[in-house]
């Protein structure tokens, strides 16, 4: 069994691929992750992410391609892989019926933690569950589940953490008080995977991935996806702007419309045919116009009608 190199990154993976019945999920997906960080998959339903995250983690073995996971192959040593992960799936999966104590005693077991009895009052303490470790898992509402599956997770110390869209279903206090303890987790050198459709939590992430029928598309920081998007965007606001918005997207320069509230977003790829499009609606004294740059929703809705239109 091999030993991670110290400094090596925690994913490194080139040309991974996966069918299932003849489809091809993953295509000719390379990554990768240094320790340390936070890496969001962003992407539509049926991408290709949750298929990408379990063969990073050993737990598919990919069709071809190669690579490491934590310093251990993805295809040779997937059962070293697995005991240094923590997945927390987008369903709550523990059992609804034993408290919150019996829950993680239940896991410690599963992952033969040492000292199994301080390992579960640390889990209980560290996430604030220690008050309510008699509870019943299944009377607990949507964030403090959610603070049992994270501590569950993290209970055998793992070196990286999988998230498959952690925060759906709990409320905006619950998602900020999840994000700041995985940013507090990725500053002691956890690895974090995490897939999630939230515009804001992407922003949270170090680095991101859009992956669309299986395919990466884009990759890096919050900005550097925006910048290669390459697109220009005025922000459009007045009087019943949502009837503007059909005529605008007929205008040849213009590739995006998209409703931001009581604005829209008017979105091109050539600013220079952008600026001509719009310029007659320029002229109506009841639109407000002004240039904005495009933020990372705009960026992921131009990535998904490339991705569209190379399929058509």
């Amino acid at each position: 069994m091999s030993t991670p190199a110290p400094g090596s990154p925690a994913i490194d993976v080139t040309g991974l691929c996966k069918s299932f019945e003849g489809k091809r999920v993953v295509d000719d997906f390379s990554i990768q992750v240094p320790r340390g960080t936070i890496f969001g998959f962003l992407g539509p339903n049926g991408s290709g992410k949750t298929t990408t995250i379990r063969m990073l983690c050993g737990l598919l073995t990919p069709d071809s391609g190669s690579g490491t996971c934590l310093g251990f192959d993805l295809r040779t040593e997937q059962a070293a892989i697995k005991r240094r992960v923590g997945y927390m799936t987008q369903r709550f999966s523990l059992y609804e019926e034993l408290s919150i104590e019996e829950n993680l005693n239940f896991i410690a077991r599963v992952y033969a933690v040492p000292q199994r009895g301080q390992a579960v009052a640390d889990a209980l303490a560290d996430l604030g569950l220690s008050q309510r470790s008699g509870q019943l898992a299944g009377t607990l509402s949507g964030g403090w589940k959610q603070r049992l599956a994270l501590a569950a997770c993290l209970i055998h110390r793992p070196e990286l953490l999988l998230l498959d869209e952690p925060t759906a279903g709990v409320d905006p206090k619950a998602r900020r008080d999840f994000w700041d303890r995985v940013h507090d987790l990725a500053a002691r050198g956890l690895t974090v995977l995490v897939s999630t459709h939230y515009m804001d939590e992407a922003e949270r992430c170090h680095r991101l991935g859009y992956i669309a029928y299986g395919r990466l598309l884009a990759q890096g920081t919050a900005d550097e996806v925006v910048q290669s998007s390459g697109l220009s965007t005025w922000q459009v606001t007045g009087a019943d702007v949502t009837a503007l918005a059909n005529g605008l997207r007929a205008r040849p320069g213009i590739e995006m419309v998209v409703p931001f509230g009581a604005a829209l977003h008017v979105s091109g790829a050539d600013g220079a045919a952008l600026d001509e499009a719009i310029a007659p609606y320029r002229e109506r004294p009841e639109l407000q116009w002004r240039r904005v740059s495009p933020g990372l929703e705009d960026a992921f809705i131009r990535l998904m009608s490339q991705a569209q239109d190379r399929l058509q």
